[in-house]
């Protein structure tokens, strides 16, 4: 449980109050091949307080939002913190997303202002633009103070990953960074002396929470990888005590043979998808180190997770995080909700007045995501509501039947979502990456001696490589589409 969030605040201030006492720690190593280069808490907040100093300047009006258009560089937590600083919403966006995606998504935002860089696809939309070059010489600028008030005023804004149709902006308040808070010992163990080291990018929403924002909030040592750096052999070289990312990477890792030795890792994190417990229980032989999960969404961030003081049964996810308030509608098996009160849930969906919505069930925001609860309070994820299957009257989660194939030894990947194979008829249909195509009849026999007949695919589909959003997560939605086209062009 931690205490109600102080007022008046501001989130930048708080990101980076260790500034005061540790003024040369280093904040940020982003880690390159050979050598690395090093931010320490003083620089880092001169640079985002002389950005704030820069973007005040522009005349903008308190709380006008900001769309963030920056690749993966250190340029990116600058603008966003601050923005923040100097009392602006910034709104960090995928730089995968297409012109004519940003541009909806900007027609929703009417954002004031756009940070862009160059080559990046680019919103048309009337809002001035602010180019690298000029957002890099606001680092050199005087301080500027920090805009204090109310903690459940709007902080930033992220968008959520369209699996419903549509993206659809997320507000959150600057209290959301102090929510976070309850992450610190109920997933991360994060200490002050850690040195965490996170594999996404800089301008991933993940990455920007778990790999920096919390890490500098507590004092301790962010770390970032080049694109292209060896992974594992960085991680050895430069200490990483917590390791995170998502199931993918660990998977990459473990069939590159590179999950290695690590001496001072002291666990590693996952979130973003479901981690197959296979590929849990391959990393702890291959390195001695335990992966803790935790469920998140856009809306609240994580706040069921596993942790090294309760780690979580064989086959579930984790524990209610100290403070928050969740049900299950349906008993002990339904819908997950969490409590208006959560300090960290969002304050709601950007509404057309420009003002944040937050639809309640009650007192009560209705996630989307089926769990089951166990005696002791282990949650166990069972996937999003509208991937459930019907397999002939039965529903049927999509994760127990990819966790179940996972472990066949010529399958790399593996995503299952029902299609559409004549009109009101549906089926269960596995999508797999592997070097060869599989006999269908070997991946059947599989299946049969692991699942229910009728939780088992009728199909099966050899693909090159699987369809994932723009935050890189396997898409159930495009694998049905993808279906679809194929059968329609047959």
């Amino acid at each position: 449980m931690i205490a109600a969030c102080p007022a008046p605040f501001n989130l930048a201030a708080h990101v980076l109050a260790a500034a005061a006492q540790t003024p040369d720690k280093i904040a940020l190593e982003i880690l390159r091949a050979s050598g690395a280069e090093r931010w320490s808490y003083a620089r880092l907040q001169a640079a985002v307080r002389g950005t704030g100093t820069g973007l005040a300047a522009l005349g903008l009006a308190p709380g006008a939002r900001v769309l963030l258009r920056l690749g993966n560089s250190v340029d990116f937590p600058i603008a966003f913190l601050g923005a923040i600083a100097a009392g602006l919403v910034p709104v960090p966006t995928s730089t995968a997303l297409t012109a004519p995606e940003i541009t909806a998504m900007a027609r929703d935002l009417a954002p004031a202002l756009v940070i862009a860089a160059e080559g990046v696809a680019q919103p048309d939309h009337p809002a001035p633009v602010l180019t690298l070059d000029r957002l890099r010489a606001m680092r050199d600028l005087p301080p500027c103070d920090y805009v204090m008030g109310s903690p459940d005023r709007p902080g930033y804004i992220v968008f959520t990953s369209g699996s419903g149709g549509h993206p659809r902006a997320v507000v959150h308040a600057h209290r959301a960074i102090w929510a976070r808070r309850m992450m610190w010992d109920g997933w991360y163990h994060l200490r002050p002396n850690d040195r965490m080291l996170h594999a996404g990018a800089f301008n991933w929403t993940y990455t920007m929470g778990t790999g920096l924002m919390d890490p500098w909030a507590i004092g301790a040592t962010a770390l970032v990888v080049e694109p292209g750096a060896p992974l594992s052999l960085l991680m050895r070289r430069h200490d990483a005590t917590i390791f995170a990312a998502v199931p993918g990477v660990y998977r990459q890792l473990l069939a590159d043979g590179k999950a290695r030795d690590l001496p001072r890792l002291r666990h590693a994190l996952s979130a973003g998808e479901k981690l197959p417990d296979a590929t849990r229980a391959a990393w702890h032989a291959a390195t001695g180190v335990e992966i803790y999960e935790a469920l998140g969404m856009s809306e609240c961030s994580t706040y069921i997770s596993a942790n090294p003081a309760r780690p979580a049964p064989m086959g579930a996810l984790g524990y209610p995080q100290a403070g928050r308030r969740i049900k299950i509608i349906g008993g002990e098996e339904g819908i997950l909700a969490i409590h208006r009160s959560d300090p960290g849930l969002m304050l709601g969906y950007l509404g057309p007045d420009g003002v944040p919505h937050l639809p309640l069930q009650d007192d009560w925001f209705v996630t989307g995501d089926r769990v089951a609860r166990a005696q002791d309070g282990a949650i166990s994820y069972l996937g999003r509501d509208d991937d459930m299957m019907n397999a002939g009257g039965f529903r049927v989660s999509p994760l127990e039947v990819e966790g179940a194939l996972a472990n066949h030894p010529g399958i790399d990947e593996i995503v299952v979502t029902d299609v559409e194979i004549r009109p009101n008829v549906r089926i269960i249909a596995a999508f797999y990456t592997a070097a060869a195509q599989v006999e269908e009849t070997a991946l059947m026999a599989f299946a049969a001696e692991r699942l229910a007949r009728y939780k088992q695919p009728r199909l099966y589909r050899h693909l090159p490589s699987l369809p994932r959003g723009a935050n890189g997560k396997l898409s159930r939605r495009a694998v049905q589409a993808q279906f679809k086209a194929d059968d329609d062009n047959a």
